[in-house]
C-alpha cells in the first residue's frame, strides 16, 4: 500500500469505487523494437484516485540504509480519510501557484525510438491505455488497439498533395456522413452535450434495419471530425474528456517535422465509449452508445472558423469523400433522430444542396429558463423564425441561411468548377477578407459567411441546386441570458445578414444564368422583391417604431391633428398630453443615450445602462400597448354604432380597417400557425416577454450594431509565433536511406494508463464556472470608422426625414395624414405575415406528400 497525500488548500477525497491494479509492462512497441522492462515505482501501484490532479511523485534516488526504495520521512499529521496506506506521508508542497495549473508531464517512462516518416511526414500509431480497453467490448483490431496520430505541416488545401492520408481510405470504407464539431474554448458540458447527442444519433441509424443504407453496422458509414481552433486555446477538461474517448494522448504531439512547423495535429481513433453532460460514461453495446470513428483535429494556432471548415472540406473532404456533411456547432444538441431525417431529405430529393432542422432556445427544466424575460424573448424569436420564415424560403427553394450551428449540405454540391471558381471559393474568402484585406463592405458580409454560401449554392451556374428545412429535425443550443452577450452576439448577427442580404440583391441576376426552370427562377424573384421590402423596412425601423409610438400616445390627448380625436378617454385630454410629453422626451432621451453609448463603450462595460433602457423601453411598450388597445375598443364601439352592426358598413370604415384587421391578421396568424405546426407553447410562455422586448430589439440592438460596423473582428488575434513545447522532430536518413526521425513517445503501459487516469480525475473536481474576459478591442483602421460614421449618419437623417414629415402637421398637409401613415405601417406588416403564413401553409401541404 502507498502513502496517503495530505490535505492541502484544496480538499482531496478518493474515489472509492474505483481501483487499479498493476499490469505488466508490454515489451512490444508500436515500432517494432524491444526494450529493457523497468522496476515498477511503488507510487503508481494502486494509486487511489483524487478529486484533485495528482502530482508526480518527487524522484529519490534508494536508499541503501534501509529496504524501503526511499528513504522514510516525518509524519506531519494523520493520513487523509478514506486512503489506504501504511507509509509515512510525503510533506505537503507548496500550494500557491500563478498562471495556468501545470499540466502533467509523462516523463519516466519515455522512451526515444526511430521512426520513418511516411511519405515525409510524421505518422504514428499508438497504443491506447489497457485500462480503456479492459471496460470496452471490442479489444482487437487496429482502429481499436491504436491510436494514429498525424503531425500536418501544410495548409489544408495542399493536406492531399504533401501525401497526408486518413483511415478510412486506408479500411475501405465508403462515408455517408461527414459531421464535423467545431469548437475554440468550450468547456467539457458543452462539449459532451455535442458529442454525447451525435452519438446518440449514430446509434440510431444501426437500429434502422430496413433501410438500404443503414443497419447494425451503420456507424461504420460515419466519421465524425472535431476541429478545435488553437492548440492554447482549447479547455484543458475538454482535452480531458477527448483523452477519455480515447483519441487524444499527451506527449504524442510535435512542433516542429523536418524543419517544418505542424499546422495541425491529427488524432484518429475509433471509440467506443460516449461521455455525457453529467461526465457519466456510457460503454458501447448499450442502446445509445456504438463506435463511432473519431477524427480530432487540433490546429496549432487559433485562425477563426472558416479555417476550421477549411480543414474540414479542403483537407479531410476529398479523401473520406463523404455524400452529406454536417456542421454542428459544439453547444448545440441534436435530437435524438434530427441527424437522420437531415440525411433523409437530401436522400429523397437529389436536387437539394443543403437543409437544416430547427434551432431551439433551451429553456431548462421545466422551462424554467424561460423565467428570464431575455430568454423568452428569444424562444419566441426562434420559434416564429421556425415557424414562418424558414418553411416560407423553403418553398421558394432558398433559404437566406442555413445555421451554422447545425446544419447539412451535399459533398457534391459544394464542389468548384474546373477553374476553381464555385460555393467553396466564395465561402473561403472570408478567412481572409477581415482586418485591412478588405473593404469595410466585404468585411461586415463575411461576418455571415454562411449566406453567403447558401446564396452562391442557389445560384450555381449550370446547376439547379435548392435549400430545404426540416421541420422534424431540431437542435438546442444556449441562448444569450445577460444584456451584454446578447447585444454582443446580435452585432454580429445584424451586420453580417444585412450586408449579406445586400449582396444577394445587388447580385439577382447570377440566378438566371443557373438551370432552374423558368418558374423557379420567378420564383427566385418573387423572393427577391420579399427580402428587399423587408430589407427597406428594418432601414427604417427606427423612425416607423417612434412615429408609432407617438401617433398611439399622442392620441390619448389632443390627437396628431384637430381631426384626430377620441370620442372616449381613460382620463382628460390634458392629463393624456402630458403623459404623452413626459414619454416622448423620455424616448427622446434613451435613443440618444443608445448612441452615446454603442459609439464609445463596449457593452460588458455598459451593462446598467443598457438593462436600464431596455426597462424604459419595455415600460414605454406598455403604455402604447394600452394606447392600441384602448383605440381599438372605442373604434369598434362607434364602426359598429355607425354601420348597425353590419360588416360591410364596419370594413368601410378607416380605423376599423387599419387597426382592427391588420393587427388582429398578424397576432391571429401567429397563435393559427403555431397551432398547425403541433407547437402553440410559446404564444403563452414566452410571448408577453417578446412585445415587452420588441422597442429594444428595434433600438437598442439596430443602433450598437450600426454604430459598431467597423468592428469587423471575431474575437481572435493574430498568432504568428512557433511554438516549441511539445519539442522538435528532426529528420536523417536511416541505413536503406530512408528518412527516419527520433522521437520521445509515452511506449510504456504505466505511463499511458497513468495519463489515462489524469483524464478521468480530471473529470471528477468541481470547478467553479469561470467568467469570461475578452480581449481588448483591436484599433480599427480610419477607413472602417468614417464608412461608419457615413453610415449611421445616412441611417439616422433618412429615419429623421420621416419623422419629421409624418410627426409635423405643418408639413405636406395631407388630412389625417400620421393616421395614414400608422395604417400603411400595420397593413404592411400585416402583408408580410399573410405571406410568411401562406408559405407556412403550403409547406405543411408539401410536407404531407414529399415526406
Amino acid at each position: 500500500m502507498y502513502p496517503g497525500v495530505p490535505r492541502s488548500e484544496h480538499e482531496q477525497f478518493p474515489l472509492h469505487d474505483t481501483q487499479f491494479s498493476y499490469q505488466p509492462p508490454v515489451h512490444n512497441t508500436p515500432f517494432g523494437d524491444t526494450y529493457q522492462e523497468e522496476q515498477p515505482q511503488p507510487f503508481y501501484d494502486n494509486q487511489p484516485l483524487l478529486t484533485s490532479p495528482p502530482y508526480p511523485p518527487v524522484h529519490r534516488p534508494p536508499n541503501p540504509a534501509v529496504g524501503s526504495p526511499y528513504p522514510p520521512y516525518q509524519n506531519p499529521g494523520p493520513p487523509s480519510p478514506g486512503i489506504p496506506g501504511n507509509l509515512n506521508p510525503l510533506p505537503p508542497s507548496p500550494t500557491m501557484h500563478y498562471g495556468q495549473a501545470p499540466r502533467r508531464q509523462p516523463r519516466r517512462y519515455k522512451t526515444t525510438r526511430q521512426v520513418k516518416l511516411t511519405k515525409g511526414n510524421l505518422v504514428l500509431d499508438c497504443p491506447v491505455p489497457t485500462a480503456y480497453l479492459k471496460d470496452v467490448p471490442i479489444k482487437d483490431g487496429k482502429e481499436f488497439t491504436h491510436m494514429r496520430y498525424t503531425a500536418a505541416t501544410c495548409d489544408p488545401k495542399d493536406f492531399v498533395a504533401d501525401g497526408y492520408t486518413l483511415r478510412q481510405p486506408m479500411l475501405e470504407r465508403k462515408t455517408e456522413l461527414f459531421i464535423v464539431l467545431t469548437m475554440y474554448n468550450e468547456d467539457e458540458v458543452l462539449f459532451t452535450r455535442t458529442m454525447h447527442g451525435v452519438m446518440k444519433n449514430i446509434a440510431h441509424l444501426c437500429t434502422r434495419d430496413r433501410s438500404r443504407t443503414w443497419g447494425p453496422n451503420g456507424w461504420e458509414k460515419v466519421v465524425v471530425c472535431i476541429v478545435s481552433d488553437g492548440r492554447n486555446k482549447i479547455n484543458q477538461r475538454t482535452l480531458s474528456v477527448l483523452a477519455l474517448l480515447g483519441v487524444y494522448q499527451d506527449g504524442v504531439a510535435k512542433n516542429i517535422v523536418h524543419g517544418k512547423p505542424v499546422t495541425a495535429h491529427i488524432y484518429e481513433y475509433t471509440t467506443q465509449i460516449s461521455v455525457d453532460p453529467h461526465m457519466e460514461v456510457k460503454k458501447a453495446g448499450s442502446k445509445s452508445v456504438v463506435p463511432c470513428q473519431l477524427l480530432f483535429c487540433l490546429k496549432e494556432k487559433n485562425q477563426k472558423k472558416i479555417n476550421s471548415h477549411r480543414w474540414f472540406f479542403q483537407a479531410f473532404g476529398p479523401i473520406i469523400d463523404p455524400h452529406v456533411c454536417v456542421l454542428i456547432d459544439v453547444g448545440t444538441r441534436p435530437g435524438g433522430t434530427s441527424i437522420y431525417h437531415l440525411w433523409k431529405a437530401f436522400d429523397i430529393n437529389s436536387n437539394i444542396a443543403g437543409a437544416c432542422g430547427e434551432i431551439r432556445a433551451m429553456a431548462g427544466t421545466a422551462g424554467v429558463a424561460l423565467l428570464n424575460p431575455l430568454v423568452a424573448a428569444q424562444n419566441f424569436e426562434y420559434k416564429m423564425s421556425n415557424i414562418l420564415d424558414k418553411p416560407l424560403e423553403s418553398v421558394f427553394g432558398y433559404i437566406s441561411v442555413l445555421p451554422g450551428a447545425f446544419s447539412a449540405y451535399r459533398y457534391r454540391a459544394l464542389q468548384n468548377d474546373v477553374n476553381g471558381h464555385g460555393p467553396l471559393e466564395k465561402y473561403f474568402l472570408g478567412e481572409t477578407q477581415h482586418g485591412g484585406d478588405a473593404d469595410i463592405f466585404t468585411a461586415n458580409m463575411y461576418l455571415a459567411e454562411d449566406r453567403i454560401l447558401c446564396y452562391e449554392l442557389v445560384a450555381k451556374k449550370e446547376a439547379n441546386w435548392i435549400l430545404h428545412y426540416v421541420s422534424s429535425s431540431y437542435g438546442e443550443t444556449d441562448v444569450p441570458d445577460k444584456v451584454d452577450e446578447f447585444i454582443s452576439q446580435r452585432r454580429r448577427w445584424l451586420n453580417g445578414s444585412f450586408f449579406a442580404g445586400v449582396y444577394a440583391l445587388y447580385h439577382w441576376r447570377k440566378v438566371w444564368a443557373s438551370d432552374h426552370s423558368y418558374i423557379r427562377k420567378m420564383m427566385f424573384m418573387f423572393e427577391d422583391i420579399y427580402n428587399t421590402y423587408n430589407l427597406i423596412f428594418s432601414w427604417f425601423a427606427l423612425g416607423n417604431f417612434y412615429l408609432t409610438f407617438f401617433i398611439l400616445t399622442k392620441a390619448l390627448g389632443n390627437g396628431v391633428t384637430d381631426t384626430d380625436t377620441l370620442s372616449s378617454r381613460p382620463f382628460s385630454a390634458n392629463t393624456g398630453e402630458i403623459l404623452h410629453t413626459i414619454l416622448n422626451y423620455i424616448y427622446i432621451i434613451l435613443i440618444v443615450v443608445q448612441f452615446i453609448i454603442a459609439m464609445g463603450n463596449r457593452p460588458q462595460g455598459s451593462k446598467l445602462a443598457y438593462t436600464g433602457s431596455m426597462i424604459f423601453f419595455a415600460i414605454l411598450m406598455i403604455y402604447m400597448m394600452f394606447a392600441a388597445i384602448w383605440i381599438t375598443v372605442i373604434g369598434v364601439r362607434e364602426v359598429i354604432g355607425s354601420s348597425n352592426g353590419q360588416i360591410v358598413g364596419m370594413l368601410e370604415q378607416s380605423a376599423f380597417r387599419n387597426i382592427i384587421i391588420s393587427l388582429c391578421a398578424t397576432y391571429v396568424m401567429y397563435f393559427v400557425s403555431s397551432f398547425l405546426f403541433l407547437d402553440p407553447w410559446h404564444m403563452f410562455s414566452s410571448f408577453i416577454q417578446y412585445i415587452l422586448l420588441s422597442p429594444s430589439y428595434t433600438n437598442v440592438l439596430n443602433i450598437y450594431a450600426f454604430c459598431n460596423t467597423h468592428d469587423v473582428s471575431w474575437g481572435t488575434k493574430g498568432d504568428n509565433t512557433v511554438a516549441t513545447d511539445l519539442g522538435v522532430v528532426k529528420a536523417k536518413k536511416d541505413g536503406s536511406g530512408d528518412l527516419a526521425v527520433e522521437i520521445e513517445v509515452p511506449v510504456e503501459e504505466k505511463d499511458i494508463n497513468a495519463a489515462y487516469i489524469d483524464a478521468q480525475v480530471e473529470l471528477t473536481k468541481k470547478i467553479e464556472p469561470e467568467k469570461s474576459h475578452r480581449d481588448a478591442k483591436t484599433k480599427q483602421e480610419d477607413y472602417y470608422r468614417s464608412f461608419r460614421t457615413r453610415l449611421v449618419l445616412a441611417w439616422i437623417l433618412s429615419n429623421l426625414i420621416l419623422v419629421v414629415i409624418i410627426a409635423n402637421p405643418s408639413i405636406i398637409t395631407v388630412d389625417n395624414k400620421a393616421s395614414t401613415y400608422l395604417g400603411f405601417i400595420l397593413w404592411s406588416v400585416a402583408a408580410l405575415s399573410v405571406i410568411r403564413f401562406t408559405g407556412s401553409t403550403l409547406y405543411l401541404i408539401f410536407k404531407i406528400f414529399t415526406g
